[in-house]
């Protein structure tokens, strides 16, 4: 029998979330992520979409590097391990499981809302049609992360083998009792089959004010519609406690360089020394984790 915390999980309407995931395309836009650049055009054609690298604002590139920096510490935590079976929740208009397959011989599952997914194929399409080819194989199917049995029927497809579940813009939108339950999920899961959970949505509260950035009457509304503060952790000692009650430990954190990223130029053309102090100050508000199921 479902408890009504259950149910109220699974009928939620996370739909108000997918705006985000077009405007975090337009910033992705204006790195080398794989794809990033392309859909972005797709996405605002008929109109043009021109990067602007001569934009000096400083929360802008502050936020881009950000959120390029997110992206490739998912990939460094995947580099080295054996799965063959890799399953994404929440991707967004991200096509990482693209790249993924182009280079590897793997089966990847990429999900999101059935209103953000459904759009996906149109630009695989226009990919397809401009010379991208595939080595692995690639699906994508709707799934909220928060229905269990649409999850386990979506793990389901994989072929025998372990998986790897990535996820990137998820965490901050659950409240504790929702990231509890996808805990739940993700562990019956692999602890079944065997695998990884890696994920980016390590975020600590209270950062936003020391970092000093601005964020523009748009962002603010929306952080405020999700509880995206409230939804953060109290601390990184605290995500670790919190993942340990839920029955994972990290197996091992990114450590991606900044210097290295195509958005990093632009973000030290903008920002004073004193900005860098002060950035470097308010200390690290965000890693990536890449768990397994304890012993």
């Amino acid at each position: 029998m479902k408890t009504s915390d259950q149910t109220n999980s699974e009928n939620r309407d996370f739909s108000t979330i997918s705006p985000s995931a077009k405007s975090l395309l337009l910033m992705k836009g204006c790195t080398n992520i794989p794809f990033a650049r392309r859909t972005a055009e797709l996405i605002e054609s008929p109109n043009k979409y021109v990067p602007d690298f001569n934009n000096k604002d400083l929360t802008f590139w502050a936020r881009t590097l950000h959120f390029e920096n997110r992206y490739w510490s998912i990939d460094q935590l995947m580099e080295k391990i054996p799965v063959k079976n890799v399953l994404e929740l929440s991707s967004g208009f991200s096509f990482r499981g693209l790249e993924m397959v182009r280079q590897k011989d793997v089966y990847y599952i990429d999900t999101d809302l059935t209103n953000v997914i459904a759009t996906k194929p149109e630009f695989m399409k226009v990919f397809f049609n401009e010379g991208y080819d595939m080595t692995g194989k690639l699906d994508m199917l709707p799934l909220n992360a928060l229905n269990e049995k649409q999850f386990n029927e979506v793990a389901d497809s994989f072929p025998e083998g372990e998986i790897c579940i990535v996820n990137e813009g998820l965490l901050m939108y659950l409240s504790t009792k929702e990231k509890e339950k996808l805990c739940r999920i993700i562990h019956k899961i692999l602890q079944k089959r065997g695998g990884y959970w890696i994920t980016a949505d390590i975020y600590i509260k209270n950062k936003q004010d020391k970092l000093n950035l601005i964020l523009d009457d748009k962002t603010k509304e929306f952080f405020e519609q999700h509880e995206i503060e409230k939804n953060r952790f109290e601390s990184f000692e605290e995500a670790e406690n919190f993942f340990k009650k839920m029955g994972f430990v990290i197996d091992k954190e990114a450590k991606v360089k900044r210097s290295k990223l195509s958005s990093f130029k632009y973000f030290m053309k903008c920002v004073s020394i004193k900005q860098l102090v002060n950035l470097r100050k308010a200390g690290k508000f965000q890693t990536t984790w890449r768990l397994k199921i304890a012993d």
